[in-house]
Order: structure tokens, then C-alpha cells, then sequence
């Protein structure tokens, strides 16, 4: 018995023309409507195209079906989570300790103004989860925060890095989900974000001591 392969979700073709990307993004405008309004599971490419105000066929001459409609809204979002991962790291004007309260800050708040796409392509995430594009965006985010990770943890094991990189990405993102499920204010994002970057840098600063003070245990009388 043959396992099942995940088909790829690519689009069919790029918009080389100034036409061509603007339809482009009026696909993708009408379905982010339709996707607020109906939801995962009636979303669909007749609706997407009515919605345009196009023929579903020139929906699919950029993307085969509704699983790469979908898929390319959920890739901007990850690239923008990944590019906030590269950029704020990046400021050399901070401290490491203060880039990543700063980022926590950032992606705290861009998952409460993100909160309802992000639940409606939450529920659509079985069309393309698994897909080959999926894995290699959300793989870019994580290396992304790599570097970053050896700025906070220069002298601990690749080991340890790995493993808080690890859990500072899955807590940040499962964690921001579930409090973004609510409606927030800003001083609750505010408050929230800070409690959460105070545990982050604590975590931090607590592996970077054990791993002084083991080093400092092997130092010879």
C-alpha cells in the first residue's frame, strides 16, 4: 500500500504584468472577505472569484485550488512573523535581553490584530499543513530566530540553545494564540506582552548562570 503524497500548493504562475499582479491581489483581497465571512470549511474558489468579481477560471490560472488560496494567505502572515523574527533582533541599539522584550511586545500585539484571520486560516490549516511550502516557511521562521538565540546564550550547549529556542517559539506562539482569543485592550496587550517577556529573560539570564557556574566549577585550585 502506497502512502499518500501531499500534492504541492504552489501557485500555477507569478503576475509578470501590473494587470496580472493586481488581479493577483483582488484574489486575494475577495478571499480574506470570504474567509471572515463564511469560514473554513465554505470557503471555496467560485465564492473567492464572485466575491473578485472574475471567472473562477482566472482564479486558477494563478492557483490551483483553494488549498493554495489558502495557504498563500497563511504564507504573509508567516513571512511577516519571520521578518519581525529577523528585523528586531537585528537592532544593534539594544541588548539582546531588550530585543527580545521588544519582539515579544510585537508579536503579542500583531496576534490580537490578527486574532480572527488568524483562527478562520487556523481551521484551514488541514488543506495545507503538511505541504512541502508549509514545512519549509515555517522552517525558515525557526532559523530565522536562530542567531538571535546564540546572541542571548553564547556559551551555553548547542543542545540547551536549541531546546530554548524551542520553547520560547512554541510558548510564544501557543500561548499568544489562546490570549488573543479574546478581545484585548491595549493596556492588557501591554501588561500581558511584559509579563511575558519577564519570564522569557528570566528563563534567559537563569541558564547563562548555571552554565558560569559550571564553568567556573571546573576552573582548577
Amino acid at each position: 500500500m502506497t502512502s499518500r503524497q501531499t500534492p504541492r500548493i504552489s501557485t500555477r504562475k507569478h503576475p509578470q504584468q501590473a494587470r496580472s499582479t493586481e488581479l493577483v491581489a483582488a484574489i486575494l483581497q475577495a478571499a480574506i472577505q470570504v474567509l471572515a465571512k463564511e469560514g473554513a470549511t465554505r470557503f471555496t474558489t467560485a465564492r473567492v472569484a464572485e466575491k473578485a468579481g472574475v471567472s473562477v477560471g482566472s482564479v486558477y490560472q494563478y492557483f490551483p485550488n483553494k488549498a493554495a488560496i489558502l495557504f498563500r494567505l497563511q504564507s504573509d502572515e508567516w513571512q511577516q512573523t519571520t521578518q519581525m523574527l529577523r528585523d528586531i533582533p537585528e537592532k544593534r541599539d539594544e541588548t539582546p535581553l531588550d530585543r527580545l522584550r521588544t519582539l515579544v511586545h510585537a508579536f503579542i500585539q500583531s496576534e490580537c490584530e490578527e486574532a480572527q484571520m488568524r483562527g478562520a486560516l487556523s481551521d484551514a490549516a488541514p488543506l495545507y499543513r503538511d505541504a512541502p511550502e508549509a514545512l519549509e516557511v515555517r522552517a525558515a521562521g525557526r532559523q530565522a530566530f536562530k542567531g538571535f538565540m546564540l546572541e542571548l546564550l553564547p556559551e551555553v550547549s548547542v543542545e540547551t540553545r536549541t531546546l530554548a529556542s524551542d520553547l520560547i517559539l512554541t510558548t510564544l506562539s501557543s500561548v499568544g494564540k489562546e490570549f488573543s482569543n479574546s478581545p484585548r485592550t491595549a493596556e492588557e496587550i501591554a501588561v500581558y506582552a511584559e509579563g511575558m517577556a519577564e519570564m522569557f529573560r528570566a528563563y534567559v539570564n537563569v541558564l547563562n548562570l548555571v552554565q558560569r557556574a559550571t564553568d567556573t566549577s571546573f576552573l582548577p585550585e
